[in-house]
């Protein structure tokens, strides 16, 4: 019956070999150390949980600035774009009909028909919408001549535009060039030769007395008779220059004085038609002649 058991157990130990295996030992493992990468992976988890809002705005940030920064870029062909079609369109509206064709001027006598054409600035492609008639209201004010202006618009495409210009009293030669000038002195235009029945006054300085001058002259209506010109001697006295060449001298004070007995010398002795060439009044009370000199004398 021995045999019997000993088959037993060999059966029972095949059945489970790991019976006759040596039991092992667990021995703890240590991690490897980390390497870069996990260490700056760890550094960024850590900041961004202390400081995720900071992040955040300055990643805003920087997302306005290259924001701003394209749009900037743009701009310019943007800007460029819009000019170039508002040109279009200008064209095409003044080519409808709508562009200014007709200009109707009136009103104007000193002021050239040139000079009101470069104030209006109207280009080609102009229409009688975008056309700023302020603007060239105010560029025709600067004109010398004009005192005011007005500028209407009649559709389609027809500017109206009336012109008021200040009145000459005189002529004032200076430096050889003939101008017409107003009762400020201000010069409106030179002058021509239909012009020749106002006033001259001569010499610098002139301009601004011609008013006064002019105004105690027509006052006495005997010394203008034959009266050339009236020149203005150092800004300071007038001289009376007559047709006839004669010249009389007029003081620096005491003018009004002087010309009443200039005047009463006409009445008695008609000392304007004589043959003189100087009367000097410029002392007062007191009359020096010099006659003219004949070939023969």
């Amino acid at each position: 019956m021995q045999p019997l058991k000993a088959q037993s157990r060999a059966i029972a130990i095949a059945k489970h070999p790991l019976a006759l295996m040596p039991q092992q030992t667990r021995m703890p493992v240590r991690a490897a150390g980390a390497g870069p990468l996990v260490r700056a992976h760890r550094s960024v988890n850590r900041a961004w949980v202390l400081h995720r809002r900071w992040f955040i705005y300055a990643f805003a940030g920087i997302a306005i600035a290259l924001l701003a920064a394209g749009l900037f870029q743009a701009r310019g062909g943007i800007a460029q774009a819009g000019t170039t079609l508002g040109h279009l369109l200008s064209g095409r509206f003044a080519a409808a009909g709508v562009g200014i064709s007709e200009i109707t001027i009136t009103g104007q006598a000193l002021t050239q028909e040139k000079q009101i054409a470069e104030a209006l600035e109207i280009a080609p492609n102009d229409t009688i919408f975008q056309y700023d008639a302020d603007a060239a209201r105010q560029r025709l004010l600067e004109l010398p001549a004009v005192t005011d202006a007005t500028i209407r618009k009649v559709y389609p495409s027809q500017l109206v535009i009336t012109i008021e210009e200040a009145a000459p009293i005189a002529r004032w030669r200076v430096d050889g060039v003939t101008f017409l000038i107003d009762a400020k002195g201000r010069q409106l235009a030179v002058a021509d030769p239909a012009d020749e029945t106002l006033p001259l006054v001569i010499g610098d300085g002139a301009e601004d007395d011609a008013a006064m001058i002019i105004s105690v002259l027509s006052r006495h209506p005997v010394l203008e008779s034959g009266l050339a010109a009236i020149s203005r001697i150092a800004d300071r006295r007038w001289d009376f220059i007559y047709s006839t060449g004669l010249r009389v001298q007029m003081p620096e004070r005491g003018f009004a004085q002087a010309l009443n007995l200039l005047e009463a010398q006409q009445a008695s002795a008609q000392i304007l038609d004589r043959d003189i060439d100087v009367i000097d009044l410029r002392v007062p009370g007191l009359i020096a002649i010099t006659p003219t000199k004949r070939e023969d004398d």
